[in-house]
């Protein structure tokens, strides 16, 4: 893969300037779980700039980083889905940031493994991590990829059942694909080539 980032080594100087916030639940018993996929996301941009997220700040593992000349904040929230917008409130507060310089990566069931949505902005979709941060921050002006894991087999399965379910192996590949991309992704959105990043990503 490309490399798009210089930021292996010195600390991060300046003002905090974007958070990027992967949605998951914490603990070994959720890791790889279909509803984790944005801290997937998060895990794997912070290996490609060489940042590691072990920093407990803000309710969150944290790292410190530099994306597309920008310092960021790379968040995995440990309030558990439900309440990932205290974190986000707690640092967007602390540092000042407008919501629409939080980027969230999520899970999403109505797009397959291997699909992605990327949004400037918009409603929860029936997400209760999106919901949890709206609520908090007051806020829906944040831009989002959306991260296909797949609908539920029948329509009477369980959504928790399922969002805390597994990939298969076909989907862990399909998975891995958009993961991936998640540095390429940030970089774009970070830069502010927000079109760029969805002309490349979405309908794909």
């Amino acid at each position: 893969m490309l490399k798009l980032f210089s930021q292996k080594g010195p600390a991060p100087t300046g003002p905090v300037e974007f958070l990027i916030v992967g949605l998951g639940n914490p603990g070994r018993e959720y890791e790889g779980t279909r509803h984790n996929a944005g801290f997937m996301a998060v895990e794997r941009i912070a290996g490609e700039i060489g940042v590691k997220i072990d920093r407990l700040k803000f309710k969150s593992l944290c790292g410190d980083g530099v994306i597309a000349g920008h310092r960021v904040l790379l968040m995995k929230p440990s309030t558990f889905m439900n309440l990932s917008g205290q974190a986000v409130q707690e640092a967007a507060d602390f540092y000042r940031i407008p919501m629409e310089r939080v980027l969230v990566f999520m899970d999403d069931i109505s797009l397959e493994p291997g699909h992605v949505r990327i949004r400037r902005k918009g409603t929860d979709g029936g997400h209760n991590g999106i919901k949890n941060i709206i609520y908090l921050t007051g806020s829906d002006q944040f831009p989002r990829v959306k991260i296909g894991v797949g609908a539920k087999p029948h329509p009477d399965y369980d959504l928790a059942k399922w969002v805390l379910s597994r990939f298969g192996p076909k989907e862990k590949e399909q998975l891995d694909q958009v993961l991936e991309q998640a540095p390429r992704m940030a970089e774009l959105i970070v830069s502010g080539r927000m079109d760029q990043a969805m002309n490349e990503y979405n309908g794909k």
